[in-house]
C-alpha cells in the first residue's frame, strides 16, 4: 500500500491513537470520571448505565474535552449547565466534569508516560527524510506534554492543540478549521495536505475541508466506519505506508 508522498506539501496527523497510544489512556481517564459521576446521578430519564467503550467512539472520540462531555449526557439524557473553563473539577458541570477528565488524564500520564507507536515513528523518519512539513492537530490540551514525553516534540513545524484553537476561535473536529489552520502554518492549502487520523470526527474534518488526501488509522473504530466518514485509505498500522 503506497501513497506518493511528492504529491504532497504537509502531512497533518491527529496525536492520540495516530502517533502515541494515548487515546487509551484517555479512555481509562474517560470511563473512570464518566461511571463515577453517572453511578451517583438521580434525574427523571436520565440513563445512568455504566460506561463503556462504544460511547467513547460514538460521542467523545476525537473531540474537543467539553463537547464530548456535553454530547455524552445528550445521549444519556442529562443536561449540566455549561459553566465555564475555570470550574474545579468538583463542579457538576460540563466544563467541571471536563477538567475532572483532564485531571485524571495528567494522573496517569506522569506515572506511566507514553512511547510512540514504532510504525508511526517509522514514517514519521521516512517524512522527515523527504523534508515534508509536518503537524499535530489534537482536541486535547495535553498534545504538548504527550509529544515531549513521547520524545517527538522537535518534529512538527506546528502543534494545534484544544488550547491554541480556543485562543483563535476555531471550531473544534468534525469542523476542518483546525486542520485548515494547520495547513496555513504549513505554507500550503488544504488541497496539497494529507490528513492522518483514527476517529470518526476527525475523518469527517478532513473530508469536509476537501484535504488532498485523507488516512484513516484503524485503531477500533472500524475501517467500513472510518470510509463511511470520509476517509480515502484506511491502514491498520502507519508502518504499512513507510
Amino acid at each position: 500500500m503506497q501513497v506518493t508522498w511528492s504529491d504532497h506539501e504537509a502531512v497533518l496527523f491527529d496525536l492520540d491513537g495516530v502517533l502515541t497510544p494515548t487515546a487509551e489512556v484517555h479512555m481509562r481517564a474517560w470511563a473512570e470520571m464518566f461511571d463515577a459521576f453517572l453511578s451517583g446521578w438521580d434525574s427523571p430519564g436520565a440513563d445512568t448505565s455504566a460506561y463503556t467503550d462504544a460511547d467513547y467512539y460514538a460521542h467523545v472520540d476525537g473531540k474537543p474535552r467539553y463537547d464530548g462531555v456535553r454530547d455524552l449526557l445528550t445521549a444519556r439524557g442529562i443536561r449540566l449547565p455549561d459553566g465555564d473553563p475555570s470550574d474545579p473539577p468538583d463542579s457538576n458541570t460540563v466544563c467541571g466534569l471536563g477538567n475532572r477528565k483532564n485531571d485524571a488524564f495528567n494522573v496517569v500520564l506522569d506515572r506511566d508516560g507514553v512511547s510512540p507507536y514504532p510504525g508511526s515513528v517509522a514514517l514519521l523518519d521516512v517524512l522527515r527524510d523527504l523534508r515534508m512539513p509536518l503537524a499535530v492537530v489534537s482536541s486535547s490540551v495535553n498534545a504538548p506534554a504527550v509529544l515531549a514525553a513521547a520524545g517527538l516534540a522537535d518534529r512538527f513545524v506546528t502543534v494545534v492543540d484544544g488550547g491554541v484553537a480556543t485562543s483563535l476561535g476555531l471550531a473544534g473536529k468534525p469542523a476542518p478549521d483546525t486542520f485548515v489552520h494547520a495547513a496555513t502554518e504549513c505554507g500550503t492549502t488544504p488541497a496539497r495536505s494529507v490528513v492522518v487520523e483514527d476517529a470518526v470526527s476527525g475523518v469527517r474534518a478532513g473530508a469536509a475541508g476537501a484535504f488532498g488526501l485523507v488516512i484513516g488509522v484503524d485503531r477500533g473504530a472500524g475501517a467500513d466506519t472510518l470510509t463511511a466518514a470520509g476517509a480515502d485509505l484506511v491502514v491498520g498500522d502507519l508502518e504499512e505506508l513507510a
